[in-house]
């Protein structure tokens, strides 16, 4: 995983965030985001997801809290999926898949079936938590930065989340 600093530093002495803070934010994190976005979507919208996440966090600066920085951009690249999830192209009726399907594109490289089957039967938000701090390798605090929600209650979350993919996998049959 990539190092991650502790904060970014203003690049003027008053503490402004201005371009050469945001070329720093950019090289620090455009890769993680364009991951995150990529395992979730379908690969021709990443460019653009990931410049509008950037670009929301440009316009957004003062607001973004220092030392979060990488959370605050999952954060907001999570709503720019879900605005975008919400505004797909309409599909021919017969395109339509029997059962909808709210399938994360990252868990569909799990090449375990039984692991696929305990994995797709947690709430979509148990399969969230378990990605962030899988595949994005985020810990509880950060978790809490990206969900918007105390530390604590992410801690709780994310062992929950683990205790019932545990008991999931379980007693899955294959």
């Amino acid at each position: 995983m990539d190092a991650q600093p502790q904060h970014l530093t203003p690049s003027t002495p008053d503490g402004a965030r201005d371009k050469e803070w945001f070329s720093q934010l950019f090289a620090e994190y455009n890769r993680q985001i364009a991951r995150y976005i990529y395992r979730r979507t379908t690969h021709q919208d990443v460019e653009d997801l990931v410049a509008d996440t950037f670009a929301t966090a440009w316009r957004k600066r003062a607001e973004i809290p220092a030392g979060f920085e990488l959370q605050w951009l999952y954060r907001t690249a999570n709503f720019l999926l879900a605005n975008h999830n919400r505004k797909q192209r309409p599909l021919l009726l017969e395109s339509f898949p029997e059962i909808a399907s709210d399938q994360d594109p990252a868990a569909v490289t799990v090449e375990d079936e039984a692991l696929r089957k305990a994995f797709y039967a947690l709430s979509e938000r148990d399969r969230r938590i378990l990605l962030l701090a899988a595949w994005e390798g985020l810990n509880a605090a950060e978790i809490a930065e990206v969900e918007g929600i105390s530390a604590g209650a992410a801690a709780v979350a994310l062992s929950r989340a683990r205790a019932r993919f545990a008991t999931a996998s379980a007693n899955v049959d294959v």
